[in-house]
């Protein structure tokens, strides 16, 4: 049996991590349109990635820092993300639906909320990137002037309409190594400042290898 953990060991801020993932369903990026050349894979509605992700960010004016794993399975209509401590125990699960929110803790009942903001804000007091990342996971987003980003090696930084300043730092080794592959986001490194409205948070996020996607 695993020992329990430290309070400090992971922040409950972790958790709203996944929250960020699990936004807003509706997508700008339909799976039809195809980006050219050497831009990144088409956008899919229906996806299922794993990774780590680490989290540093502010509370109570002091640095803080946290790491998980996680399972990401999303399609038109929902996301449900698993957290996973660095040794595989399960921290907390959270789906996210057009209606609700509901996130389940380990051992504690589940908290649901109509959005996943106000769950965010529920728990921490502070919002992070909600409609994001079901995007950025793909090499999408809609840039500060409104207009579809799509990220390649060329191209591979961006600041998102919401204020968050998104590079692309590398790439899975699929792109090169198979013949008509498209590149697919290895790491992403999102970061925003502190403004009126939020605290400064910085996201490291780093993707196992997937399938690669031929080119059609």
């Amino acid at each position: 049996m695993s020992k329990p953990m430290s309070k400090h060991f992971l922040p409950l801020t972790v958790l709203c991590l996944a929250l960020s993932a699990c936004s807003t369903l509706t997508s700008p990026f339909s799976s039809g349109a195809a980006p050219s050349g050497k831009a990144v894979a088409p956008y899919r509605e229906q996806v299922e990635l794993t990774g780590r992700l680490n989290v540093v960010y502010q509370k109570d004016d002091k640095p803080e820092s946290a790491t998980v794993n996680f399972n990401w399975l999303q399609t038109a209509a929902r996301t449900d993300v698993t957290l996973y401590t660095p040794v595989g125990s399960t921290l907390a699960t959270i789906a996210v639906t057009p209606q609700q929110a509901v996130l389940t803790q380990s051992g504690k009942a589940p908290r649901s909320a109509p959005d996943v903001d106000t769950l965010s804000a529920q728990m921490l007091g502070w919002s992070l990137p909600v409609s994001g990342l079901r995007d950025w996971l793909q090499g999408y987003a809609v840039g500060a002037d409104g207009k579809r980003f799509v990220a390649s090696p060329a191209n591979d930084s961006v600041t998102t309409k919401d204020g968050w300043r998104l590079r692309y730092v590398s790439w899975q080794d699929a792109a090169e190594n198979t013949p008509g592959a498209l590149p697919q986001p290895r790491r992403i490194d999102a970061e925003r400042t502190t403004s009126a409205q939020a605290d400064a948070v910085s996201l490291r996020i780093v993707l196992d290898a997937a399938p690669s996607t031929p080119a059609p």
